[in-house]
């Protein structure tokens, strides 16, 4: 069994993996460690027949806060990167849009808040759920710019994802149900069990039934130029674009964490 310093897994059923962010202590946030960790136990997933689905869920009170801003996000990194556009940017967004080509699914199951780099997260998963309670935002859109993993545009409606982006829009699990953001909002105390049941299910299909058509479903997307739009939202961070923006980097760091601590 492999040690992990920042995921817990266990099988919630036969074929059913559960991975758990578990740093509550800093509300799961995703440092270097942690994405490297989260990625490598999903990819072994997709070899391990014993593993048709994985849920990615949040220990303690949230799912996630975001990225770990505290630690050094630019050394360490799990893999490789071109030093193109924004760097960060374009390398977290090549490690989620990963998740897009794993034969298994992956299953987000959002409790408390996710929060910038946490819905990032839930965007690279296949499917979503949230507790109605739970909350959903991307406050780091209001005064630093785009999202590293600028999934918006490319999975909800036009309204939708400008209402995330031009009027940082924070939404409950029902909201964020009916705009998109997740599949289905349950009541809290039955999120789990929901969550296990939809689980259970693809884990009752053969594999190669549940790849081709999780394939299929992206190849639609990629006619759409979903990751060519992705990029391209990589790009507009660097250079001039983010010189407009303000130079003081230190200065948002702090906004950014202040947004963290409003939202406990």
């Amino acid at each position: 069994m492999t040690d992990h310093q920042r995921i817990a897994i266990s099988e919630a059923a036969p074929g059913v993996q559960i991975v758990t962010l578990n740093r509550p202590e800093k509300r799961n946030a995703i440092d270097n460690v942690m994405r490297g960790e989260l990625l490598a136990a999903l990819q072994r997933a997709d070899g391990d027949p014993s593993v048709r689905v994985s849920i990615v869920r949040g220990a303690g009170p949230c799912f996630s806060s975001g990225y770990d801003l505290k630690s050094d996000l630019g050394a360490n990194q799990p893999y490789f990167t071109p030093n193109v556009g924004l760097q960060w940017a374009r390398h977290v967004s090549e490690g989620w849009m990963s998740l897009w080509d794993l034969a298994k699914p992956v299953i987000a199951m959002i409790h408390g808040y996710a929060m910038a780099g946490g819905l990032e997260l839930a965007g690279a998963c296949d499917l979503a759920y949230a507790a109605a309670s739970a909350r959903l935002s991307h406050p780091v859109l209001r005064f630093a710019g785009l999202p590293d993993f600028p999934w918006f545009p490319a999975l909800l409606s036009a309204r939708h994802a400008m209402e995330l982006h031009v009027a940082g829009r924070e939404y409950n699990g029902v909201e964020a149900a009916n705009a998109g953001l997740v599949n289905q909002a349950f009541p809290d105390d039955e999120l789990e069990t929901r969550v296990l049941e939809i689980a259970k299910r693809i884990a009752e299909v053969p594999p190669a039934v549940v790849t081709v058509n999780k394939r299929f479903v992206y190849a639609a997307l990629e006619a759409r130029g979903v990751r060519t739009a992705i990029r391209v939202g990589n790009d507009l961070q660097a250079g001039p674009h983010l010189a407009a923006i303000g130079g003081d980097t230190a200065a948002l760091m702090q906004q950014v964490k202040g947004t963290r601590k409003s939202a406990e």
